[in-house]
């Protein structure tokens, strides 16, 4: 199965070099030299990582065959997929991919449905749900144990335990999250976020 792992952003310096957006738990892996990534739009790729690094925060990349700020500026906002076996399942059996998260119904400790599960926000600070409620509203739920209690993938539901206004004030956390990811990246979001794939 083929996941978005990450979203090429502005170019860096003028020897190729891009910015990247991650969007996966195991960049050492999916983003690592010698990986070779499909791509959206399809005509940009595939693209192979030659090398990475990280700096002020931000991973960069640069690919085969892209040897200058031209070459860099041209792939802006690509993103960019990897091959991921879905039966596939990190180490630490208290993290998760995003491809295990999507989807699964969120409900209180009493049971009270909340939503469902539609993307995975990576945000500097945190990994934040958001949750789609039957009203086609969304709101935040942050991916943290005091909150997320529980990740039953069998029940195929995310139990939270949400603090007082979370839930009633949550449009008020999606703009302020989502405004301070933008000043904190120039733009950019979740550079250095912790990601799924």
């Amino acid at each position: 199965m083929q996941l978005v792992v990450g979203r090429i952003g502005r170019a860096h310096g003028i020897k190729g070099e891009v910015t990247v957006e991650v969007r996966t738990d195991d960049p050492e892996l999916r983003l690592g030299p010698g990986a070779v990534l499909a791509t959206d739009p399809a005509g940009a790729g595939p693209l192979t990582i030659e090398a990475g690094r990280v700096h002020s925060g931000r991973l960069l990349l640069r690919f085969a065959g892209v040897k200058d700020r031209t070459g860099a500026e041209a792939l802006r906002n690509t993103l960019l997929i990897a091959d991921v076996d879905p039966e596939a399942v990190p180490e630490d059996p208290e993290e998760y991919y995003d491809h295990q998260l999507m989807d699964l119904d969120v409900v209180t400790v009493d049971g009270t449905e909340i939503g469902r599960i539609t993307e995975i926000a990576h945000l500097p600070s945190q990994d934040l749900f958001i949750v789609e409620r039957p009203d086609g509203s969304e709101l935040m739920i942050p991916f943290v144990s005091e909150i997320v209690p529980e990740i039953d993938l069998e029940a195929q539901r995310a139990v939270i335990d949400p603090p007082p206004g979370l839930i009633d004030g949550s449009q008020a956390v999606v703009a302020s999250a989502r405004e301070a990811d933008a000043d904190e990246t120039g733009a950019e979001t979740g550079d250095d976020a912790k990601g799924d794939a």
